[in-house]
């Protein structure tokens, strides 16, 4: 866990060199307005919120209340650290499968709520990502609309083919992966190749046990609604802080804006996409050609995208990380969960 709060300094390197660049001021900033800045991040502290709510609910739908709603929910936000913190904004889901575990979930029960909290949520965040792509394509923004649609069809596309035909085909590791993982791992490569692909199954299993069931499509819609309700809470915390520097922008083009940025910011380039979502915002709401980013006057300003992304990265990094050391990482009593 230390390496990740080492790297978190490396995520700050494109916001200095944006601030270099655009002769971007500490006051220029400031001048945004705590009233602003402090709506951004409860908008952005409502859509975290929302996805613990959603993982609270999963849990509870297929295990009983075995654990509070409010503990379950500070633990899915906590969860948030680990993807603030790497590429591609993964790994939440290996933290809560980590917590069912300790609570004496069975692994294959611990997986299959982990796959559909993100599965919702990245089904929900492509579907809007996706209505981004096109409405930057309508307005022959074609480069940034490339960039959008091919990274949220992609992602998107990918775990729903996963997740739906995991129902009908058992998956296995790859053989290419597991001839090297016996060749260098010796017996314990066999080992853990017998244990993965023991885990997979018993995956596979639970989704042809429970994709197909009433209570499964409920679960899905109840989530999936969830996730496009958070996800819009994280479109509007831009307009509040577009406000505070006198940009007007509707809460439609606020949410297709960020979700863009999102999409862009999704590409495993950069530690949490920073700089890619900075970068994506600004050249969605301006078509501008992606290797200039002088932004016209009368337009959004960059004090205004480094505000939102302090407000909606930097805060909540600090938080998330309380969480997850206060309630994930922690030592916990173990019940036994059938």
């Amino acid at each position: 866990m230390n390496w990740r709060i080492i790297v978190i300094p490396a995520t700050l390197i494109p916001i200095f060199v944006i601030a270099i660049q655009f002769d971007i001021k500490l006051q220029d900033v400031l001048a945004i307005g705590i009233i602003p800045f402090v709506g951004a991040v409860i908008a952005m502290m409502i859509k975290l919120g929302l996805q613990g709510i959603k993982f609270a609910y999963i849990a509870q739908r297929y295990l009983g209340k075995f654990d509070s709603v409010l503990k379950l929910t500070g633990v899915r936000v906590g969860s948030e650290f680990i993807k603030f913190t790497t590429p591609m904004f993964v790994g939440a889901e290996f933290i809560v499968i980590y917590y069912l575990h300790k609570k004496g979930v069975p692994p294959s029960k611990s997986t299959w709520i982990a796959i559909m909290d993100i599965v919702t949520e990245v089904f929900a965040g492509g579907l809007l990502s996706i209505m981004a792509g096109v409405v930057a394509l309508i307005h022959g923004a074609y480069v940034v609309a490339g960039v959008i649609l091919g990274t949220s069809i992609t992602v998107t596309s990918l775990w729903l083919v996963l997740f739906f035909l995991s129902s009908k085909k058992t998956f296995q590791v790859p053989a290419v992966f597991s001839k090297l993982v016996k060749r260098f791992g010796k017996e314990k490569g066999v080992k853990y190749i017998e244990q993965t692909n023991t885990w997979m199954e018993e995956v596979c299993m639970m989704s042809r046990k429970n994709l197909r069931t009433t209570e499964s499509k409920k679960v899905f819609t109840v989530s999936f609604l969830l996730s496009l309700t958070s996800w819009s809470f994280y479109g509007i915390s831009f307009m509040i802080i577009a406000f505070g520097t006198g940009y007007v922008i509707s809460i439609f083009d606020s949410i297709m804006a960020v979700m863009g940025a999102n999409a862009i910011g999704n590409l495993p380039i950069t530690i949490g996409g920073s700089g890619l979502a900075e970068f994506g915002i600004v050249a969605y709401l301006n078509d501008l050609d992606p290797f200039n980013l002088e932004i016209p006057k009368g337009t959004v300003a960059w004090d205004a995208v480094i505000g939102w992304r302090i407000a909606t990265y930097y805060v909540p990094i600090a938080i998330t990380w309380l969480l997850l050391v206060k309630l994930a990482l922690s030592k916990i009593s173990k019940p036994k969960i059938p």
